[in-house]
């Protein structure tokens, strides 16, 4: 894999309902729809307007996509709400051997 390739982008803005959850993962495999060996995915979530249960779903589907196309998805700029609920429901940087998924807002 080319090392300079920028990765595949996906952010998250204002707030997210329900219906845009699948629209968030059909724009993922769309930019990842023949890829090869794949880019890194990288779900921004600086321009989140509201951390809440609809949000976490958002992630989780991204992250579960990502997956299923061979590859991680790291989340940045993420506030501290955002990062307390992916935590409270299990999907907060459990693994101390792993690079953080997960990177706060700077």
């Amino acid at each position: 894999m080319d090392s300079t390739r920028q990765p595949i982008v996906v952010e998250l803005i204002g707030r997210i309902t329900p219906a845009d959850v699948p629209l968030l993962c059909a724009r993922l495999r769309g930019r990842a729809d023949g890829d090869g060996d794949g880019r890194d995915v990288v779900c921004d979530a600086g321009l989140l307007a509201v951390a809440d249960l609809t949000a976490v779903n958002a992630v989780a589907r991204l992250r579960l996509t990502a997956r299923r196309l061979g590859r991680e998805l790291r989340l940045v700029n993420a506030g501290p709400e955002l990062l307390a609920l992916l935590s409270l429901v299990g999907l907060g940087d459990d693994d101390p051997d792993r690079p953080s998924p997960v990177s706060p807002r700077r």
